[in-house]
């Protein structure tokens, strides 16, 4: 169905842990690409708690002498028990530079994806990064910047969301909000930012544990508000890209 982007202005403000989050609860095959550029692989460190080593990710991929189209399903791993998959990232910042190359075939090939029912996710890391992933980013479907409603985090948020408004940089920039209500609403952020706010994921810790640091769920963890709020986010997700897919469609008639 599409290309979704996940990246946030400011460190911390729930990427990762809303990237993995989405992509297992996902209902289509789905692929979750590690792309920040920041190195340290947040999820072979986090959600596997260091128990899965680094065999293959973007590097092998960039390395490859193969078509981008056909060295991707060789760098993929997956996760056990679902159609989900997943390409890990840099082991260190240090090697980020070496993808520059890589993210614009790569956003191609993430692209044709769809054509054989399979979603992805990117985690973009932060923005304004040596080599961060612009092309995947510019190219997805639809773009969220990811960001709390604190004073600061919101401050940090503006300064981009005027960036990318003015250069009209993205397909389609939106806003995924952590902590609604914390204080600001919806409709405040999206006021402040210039950008729709297309869904909103809770403020759990001890939940948002589990797919940031790999911890045993909490009681009532599958009905608790994270959940929830996760399988809402990606109906809207969903409902914005078939939107945006309609509106496409009737205007190139």
């Amino acid at each position: 169905m599409a290309v979704i982007a996940l990246t946030s202005a400011s460190g911390s403000p729930g990427v990762t842990t809303t990237a993995v989050g989405l992509t297992l609860l996902w209902p289509r095959p789905v692929l979750l690409v590690e792309a920040d550029p920041t190195g340290g692989s947040g999820l072979l460190s986090g959600f596997f708690r260091g128990a899965r080593e680094y065999d293959f990710g973007l590097i092998e991929l960039a390395l490859s002498s193969y078509d981008i189209t056909d060295a991707l399903p060789g760098v993929v791993q997956r996760f056990e028990g679902s159609a989900a998959g997943f390409i890990a990232g840099t082991r260190s910042h240090a090697q980020s530079a070496g993808l520059r190359d890589l993210w614009q075939p790569l956003a191609g090939a993430l692209a044709d994806l769809d054509a054989t029912g399979q979603d992805v996710i990117v985690d973009a890391g932060r923005l304004g990064l040596v080599g961060a992933p612009e092309p995947l980013l510019a190219n997805a479907d639809v773009s969220l910047l990811v960001t709390r409603t604190t004073l600061p985090a919101l401050a940090a948020a503006r300064s981009w969301s005027e960036t990318v408004r003015k250069a009209a940089s993205w397909r389609d920039a939106c806003v995924l909000l952590v902590g609604e209500g914390q204080p600001y609403s919806r409709r405040e952020v999206a006021s402040v930012l210039g950008l729709p706010v297309v869904c909103a994921v809770a403020d759990d810790r001890d939940a948002a544990a589990v797919y940031h640091r790999g911890t045993s769920p909490p009681r009532r963890f599958e009905t608790g508000p994270l959940v929830r709020s996760l399988r809402a986010a990606i109906e809207a997700i969903r409902a914005r890209i078939a939107s945006e897919r309609i509106e496409l469609a009737e205007a190139t008639r």
